[in-house]
């Protein structure tokens, strides 16, 4: 082999394992890492329900809205995620005395905050799994009229369960996807506490979006 040759081969060596790799160019996870996300969600309802007096269940609608969530690395594999994201629903109670009654439409903000293990927090493809827990607020509750002239939703603390995946793309981003079940329950109130409803939503939640490593 010339000198020509050697020269040749090992720049190319040397070219070969110094130029990163897709997750090497910035997606690597790290103690110290923070990562924000933005997702497209579906927030698709597991719903039953308990009423007084009318009897039936509660069917509430599904919504497809933005999310932002806010990753810290404690370690390599451990973070907390913080999950911001809030939806409306309609409401209507189904196979009651009364038949389907409408219960009008309610807003949920429900502020999540999970803990997180990432197995591959080096690898272009990095899944992990979560728990944690959130704490639900109900507002803007519109009554309506007719059967139903008032309705009140009780604010409450819920557990959460959490899977997804980044796969890492150029630089700092990665796409996300992410699903979340949420052990949700409230006392609903209806006609001043007339009718009162036991309710689990307990909604899954897909997420789909754009993560970018700090």
């Amino acid at each position: 082999m010339n000198v020509q040759s050697s020269i040749a081969l090992t720049t190319a060596f040397i070219i070969a394992t110094s130029t990163p790799t897709i997750s090497q160019a910035g997606m690597d996870k790290s103690a110290g890492d923070f990562l924000v996300r933005a997702r497209a969600i579906s927030v698709t309802p597991d719903e039953s329900a308990s009423i007084s007096v009318i009897g039936g269940n509660v069917s509430a609608s599904n919504q497809v809205v933005p999310e932002l969530d806010f990753t810290y690395f404690f370690t390599d594999n451990i973070a907390a995620e913080l999950i911001l994201a809030t939806s409306k629903h309609d409401a209507s109670a189904v196979g009651s005395l009364l038949g389907t009654v409408d219960l009008g439409d309610v807003g949920v903000l429900p502020p999540t905050l999970t803990l997180q293990y990432h197995f591959l927090p080096k690898g272009q493809f990095s899944p992990y799994v979560g728990a944690g827990i959130n704490y639900t607020f109900f507002y803007n509750e519109n009554a309506p009229g007719g059967v139903v002239t008032s309705v009140d939703y009780e604010n409450g603390f819920g557990w959460a369960l959490q899977a997804g995946a980044d796969i890492a793309l150029q630089g700092n981003w990665s796409l996300n996807l992410d699903v979340k079940k949420i052990f949700l329950n409230t006392d609903v109130s209806l006609n001043g506490g007339a009718i009162l409803a036991d309710l689990d939503l307990d909604p899954w939640v897909f997420g789909i979006g754009f993560g970018y490593k700090f």
